[in-house]
């Protein structure tokens, strides 16, 4: 059974001690990236790290790392206030450090981020960003690691405010551990961190955390325009893999529809048999869980009203894909590559193509690298040290 949770060996997981850190007040509430706790999580030597992230990574692999769950304070999908989790790394080096924010692929279980385990590829990406000399630092979203709540899986503005967040709250945290964080920060994220970053980036632009000034932007495999690549890549072209694209539609229908009135009861979207479906995506299990359970193609699972409307969307449907498409529609003010592969079929690499269009309407110039004809995964894996290099180059 494919799916889409991919492993990586990790190495020495070092105990922690759990340190609660009073929040600061703002107007009688606690400061919106104010340190909740922290606790490490893992320590390598730089020798531990190399092979780390897979035969690209070497040569990045400079520095120790030490990493740690962050918990902070943030606000939810409804602007309430709320708390959510991350992992932060630094290398072992003295001096200014600037900053890489790392955003994350899709991930239906609360321990299945890089700050809960290292059995996932994104923990293997923080600590290859950290080796590189980066503090690395890496958001899990709101509803996943230790946050409350659902996930409100590819609603951008929670990704964004979750994201600036906990910017704030690594530099406060940075500060006990005796680093000093530069101004500087870079964006990269994949997948749905990908879409992630892309938001990160125009919220960064409009004062979200003063503290950071963005100096380049690469998003990886991101899901930009759901309604007019992702949709008929998975419904009528036949470019997203079926049983990919019914799982990601679902996750994404479920979690939306927290969010705006997509449907009243489950019937309206799901077939008999699958009436269940909302209850696999409450973040108690993991992809290569709820892979079983779902139907191998979208039809089986959709009703056929419900897949009409995806191709006609009106109503909370229609809301529902505005608050996950346009991350690419703003004047990109620093320089912007974007990270593909023409192989991929999870993510097609229209979207890419339709961001770039987006983006060339605003005057700006964001040259697609394209990785060619790998899938989803192993482009991720040649993207990345290519992405922290090209950041190296940007002073």
């Amino acid at each position: 059974m494919k799916t889409l949770r991919t492993k990586v060996v990790a190495t020495v997981l070092a105990a922690g001690l759990l340190l609660t850190t009073p929040a600061m007040a703002v107007a009688g509430r606690p400061a919106r990236g104010a340190l909740v706790s922290h606790e490490l999580v893992q320590t390598l030597g730089q020798d531990e790290l190399k092979g780390a992230f897979g035969p690209f990574s070497d040569s990045l692999a400079e520095y120790g790392v030490d990493a740690y769950r962050v918990v902070y304070r943030t606000i939810d999908a409804h602007g309430r206030p709320t708390t959510a989790s991350g992992l932060v790394a630094f290398p072992r080096r003295s001096g200014a450090l600037r900053v890489v924010s790392y955003t994350h692929g899709t991930r239906t279980g609360r321990d299945d981020v890089a700050s809960m385990t290292p059995e996932t590829m994104d923990r293997p990406a923080v600590l290859l960003i950290a080796s590189a000399g980066y503090a690395a630092v890496a958001p899990d979203y709101l509803g996943l690691g230790v946050g409350p709540g659902f996930h409100p899986y590819g609603d951008k503005a929670s990704e964004a405010t979750a994201a600036a967040d906990m910017l704030k709250a690594a530099r406060a945290f940075a500060a006990r551990q005796y680093h000093r964080l530069d101004r500087d920060v870079y964006l990269t994220g994949f997948s749905q961190g990908g879409q992630a970053a892309m938001e990160l980036g125009k919220a960064l632009r409009d004062g979200a955390d003063p503290g950071s000034r963005v100096r380049g932007l690469a998003p990886i495999n991101g899901p930009y325009d759901v309604q007019h690549a992702e949709l008929p890549g998975v419904l009528d072209n036949g470019e997203v893999t079926p049983d990919i694209g019914t799982f990601y539609l679902a996750y994404w229908t479920v979690s939306m529809n927290r969010l705006h009135r997509i449907y009243d009861r489950p019937e309206e979207v799901f077939n008999p048999g699958y009436l269940g479906t909302p209850s696999l995506f409450d973040g108690s299990l993991g992809e290569d869980r709820i892979f079983p359970k779902l139907p191998s193609r979208p039809e089986l699972l959709f009703t056929p009203a419900y897949i009409e409307r995806m191709r006609h969307p009106s109503g909370g449907l229609s809301d529902a894909l505005s608050a996950t498409d346009g991350t690419c529609s703003w004047r990109v003010n620093v320089p912007i590559r974007l990270f593909a592969a023409r192989g991929d079929t999870d993510v097609p690499i229209a979207n890419a193509k339709h961001c770039q269009a987006d983006l060339a309407r605003r005057g700006v110039e964001a040259p697609i690298t394209d990785f060619g004809a790998v899938d989803h995964y192993a482009s991720f894996f040649r993207a990345l040290p290519e992405v922290l290099g090209w950041f190296k180059t940007l002073k």
